[in-house]
């Protein structure tokens, strides 16, 4: 005979009820198990939930022996109740004890009962126990029983998220849902930061799940739907997503999740159950994801962040909630994001950001760019980091070596505490250098610059005692901008750049976007390799009224004063030659029109692509100056993508073959008598900053955060020494790790901070 399952809105009431009863928690769930027996004519009703050290402990039961609760567990894996929680599937047998899993634990007496139904108790994809009903016929349960079973873990679910479990946790033992956690990321910006989850697209938090009446929840879902399906079409319509691209790739998938009949079939279904539409749609969703997470093939796990932004999408239209609307930052706020622009950045208040993780971006993103330049410690490429935090949730973020601390422990939060005023010390150590002279402990003189992009930069010139701007990324006005950046914002803004830096000298590189540098109001042509594609010079010489444009507000920013331009990714002598054309023409059209201009103008070239290598002595004779872009010359040197986990950490710089590419660029720069400037990661780390200045470089540019730790090294390094040895070693042709280990050796054996 058919268990009945035909009134799960009758159950999900009384659930309600006992959720809203002054009870403890063992009595609840005590109460819970009784209720979900009852109605559905099983024998037995078990809750199991997930322990932090993976083990399922059974927290209730009705059927089976109560002196069991809180002494029977599986291991996730293990037995029948294991199997369901490691692949978050309902398991459905009628003869459970037949079944190759089954595992015997004689004291709770379920020996008596054959047929089993256990579905996972899920919660945004993660699995927190399992709900387990039994019977001692042998039954197979129907498909409508399957699902009023999940709905009702739903509700469990909720429970355990919310900590009341936590009381009746045994001595000893914690609830996985609130487990410590290290998770391992990529160091994008250095820094330690300390503090509680803000997520950057805070989830809807739904009070309301279970629903009065299931036809008008039916017919808010339909509304609800058909209002996401006609902003889906009219934004693909719009003439921003009409053309080709990434945006409209991601607006396509959405959509045909938003008419794809079976997903929303799956939600009605979770209705008709009893739930209200917000919640059906975060079931649905939950389960999806529990599946979609144990599958291999990354398009699929891809497909999944489409999915989930739809659903959430869908939620806020039916609880109408806009996108926005955050609440007051903490003092202390960790912002996690799956990724975010740099506007989006900007819009925070930046005093209380202390530190930020992406489930994406890679050092290059132009978010990371501005987050380093912010200083604030960041770590990307942390896999599931959205779904595994809730909003407040105490984390670390070390950017230093890339890892994260979900709820730490207390031992750990103090061993990070302690780094903290550890890394103050060193920030006070490396203050006191400021005014000191950068010179070798030999008597060579250094000077280091700062790489910037925004205004807030600048005051770190004084901060840091850095020589000057070494790099001043025009790009990052135009990425924060929502449309094109007039003539006159930005000859403002070259001008505010050249008053708070001085007499210090500032080099302006022109327009750098294309490849990872995405402008949010320009329409670029969708390319299969945009790092080799249409991008910096290549964009300003096909687009001259851009690059015209640019060139005119620095020279009026310029006037009377002494002013550098360079131009990025030059790959032949004939691009910087159309280039300082242009710089010649807007010269003579200012001092036709009366114009004051530069009283020294000097323009150089990025040098990041390997063709230059090959015509170093004709392209020294048309600069004034180069500038080594290392993170880019080394991606190219290597044709490895930095932003490709898998290869990025592949090659390494402090190779033999790529110093001896950037020490014959610095030896032709000495003969040639043009200046040679580094600018990039590798000039901004000690250890790599040693073997630069022993291969011939004189000048390095870098974040602020690190002229301190670079200057403290050099002012102990005898340069000479280290000269003498390490270009002995590059003829020799030694390997990587062979270089980085003399290096890391000479530091220790001479006492050089690194």
């Amino acid at each position: 005979m058919r268990s009945s399952l035909a009134g799960p809105r009758v159950l999900l009431r009384k659930l309600r009820e006992v959720m809203a009863e002054p009870i403890n928690a063992q009595e609840r769930l005590d109460k819970i198990v009784h209720l979900i027996a009852a109605n559905v004519v099983a024998e037995v009703c078990s809750v199991y939930i997930l322990r932090a050290d993976g083990v399922l402990e059974l927290y209730a039961t009705e059927g089976l022996n109560k002196d069991a609760v809180h002494q029977t567990s599986l291991k996730v894996g293990e037995g029948l109740v294991g199997l369901i929680s490691s692949d978050a599937r309902p398991l459905n047998l009628p003869n459970a004890q037949a079944h190759p899993a089954f595992a015997y634990r004689p004291e709770t007496g379920e020996e008596n009962y054959n047929s089993f139904l256990g579905v996972p108790i899920l919660r945004a994809g993660r699995t927190l126990g399992v709900l387990v009903v039994q019977n001692k016929d042998h039954r197979t349960y129907f498909e409508d029983e399957v699902e009023a079973l999940q709905t009702t873990a739903m509700v469990i679910a909720e429970m355990v998220a919310a900590g009341e479990l936590e009381a009746i946790a045994q001595q000893g033992t914690t609830i996985d849902v609130i487990r410590p956690m290290h998770l391992k990321g990529v160091a994008l910006a250095d820094g330690i930061g300390l503090g509680h989850v803000v997520l950057h697209e805070p989830r809807v938090v739904i009070t309301n799940l279970i629903a009065e009446d299931a036809d008008t929840e039916k017919k808010r879902l339909e509304e609800s739907v058909t209002r996401l399906r006609q902003s889906l079409d009219h934004m693909l319509a719009s003439g921003e997503f009409s053309q080709h691209g990434e945006h409209r790739e991601v607006l396509e998938a959405y959509r045909m999740f938003a008419y794809d009949r079976g997903w929303i079939r799956k939600i009605d279904e979770a209705i008709r159950n009893g739930l209200t539409a917000e919640a059906a749609v975060e079931k649905v969703q939950s389960d999806t994801r529990a599946q979609m997470l144990r599958q291999t093939d990354p398009y699929l796990r891809e497909r999944l962040h489409d999915l989930d932004d739809l659903a959430h999408r869908l939620i806020r239209e039916l609880m109408g909630k806009n996108h926005s609307g955050e609440d007051e930052l903490p003092k202390d706020a960790i912002l996690i994001a799956r990724n975010m622009g740099a506007a989006e950045l900007l819009d925070y208040d930046r005093d209380r950001i202390r530190g930020l993780v992406l489930e994406e971006s890679g050092p290059t993103s132009h978010v990371t760019i501005v987050a380093r330049a912010l200083g604030i410690p960041t770590v990307g490429q942390v896999e599931d980091i959205v779904s595994l935090v809730e909003s407040g949730d105490a984390i670390i973020v070390d950017g230093e070596i890339g890892q994260i601390f979900l709820r730490p422990a207390s031992d750990v939060e103090q061993a990070f505490a302690d780094k903290v005023r550890l890394r103050s010390k060193r920030q006070e150590v490396y203050r006191q250098l400021r005014d000191e002279p950068t010179i070798t402990k030999d008597g060579i003189e250094v000077k280091l610059l700062l790489n910037a992009g925004l205004l807030f930069d600048l005051p770190s010139l004084e901060d840091a005692g850095a020589d000057g701007v070494g790099l001043f990324r025009t790009e990052l006005q135009f990425m924060v901008a929502s449309a094109f950046p007039r003539m006159q914002e930005q000859h403002a803004l070259y001008a505010r750049v050249l008053d708070a830096a001085g007499d210090k000298p500032v080099t302006f590189r022109s327009l750098d976007i294309g490849g990872d540098k995405v402008l949010p109001y320009l329409r670029l042509a969708q390319e299969e390799n945009p790092a080799m594609g249409w991008r910096a010079i290549r964009f300003g010489l096909d687009r001259p009224g851009l690059l015209r444009t640019q060139i005119r507000a620095m020279l009026h920013a310029g006037a009377g004063r002494s002013l550098r331009i360079m131009f990025p990714m030059v790959a032949d002598v004939s691009e910087f030659q159309q280039a300082r054309d242009y710089v010649e023409r807007e010269l003579k059209h200012l001092r036709q029109h009366g114009h004051d201009t530069p009283k020294d103008l000097k323009l150089g070239v990025m040098l990041e692509v390997p063709a230059l290598l090959y015509q170093l002595d004709e392209i020294y004779k048309e600069v004034d100056f180069v500038s080594v872009g290392s993170n880019d010359l080394f991606q190219f040197f290597y044709a490895v993508d930095r932003g490709n986990t898998l290869v990025a950490e592949r090659f390494e710089a402090l190779s033999a073959s790529f110093l001896r590419a950037l020490r014959k660029i610095v030896v032709v720069g000495d003969k040639m008598d043009t200046p040679v400037t580094l600018c990039g990661e590798l000039g901004g780390q000690p250890l790599s900053a040693m073997a630069l200045l022993a291969i011939g470089y004189r000048n390095l540019s870098m974040s602020p955060a690190s002229i301190g730790p670079v200057k403290a090294m050099l002012r102990t390094l005898d340069l000479s020494a280290l000269s003498e040895q390490l270009l002995v070693k590059l003829e020799a042709g030694n390997g990587t790790d062979e270089i980085r280990e003399f290096l890391t050796n000479f530091a220790s054996e001479n006492n050089i901070p690194v």
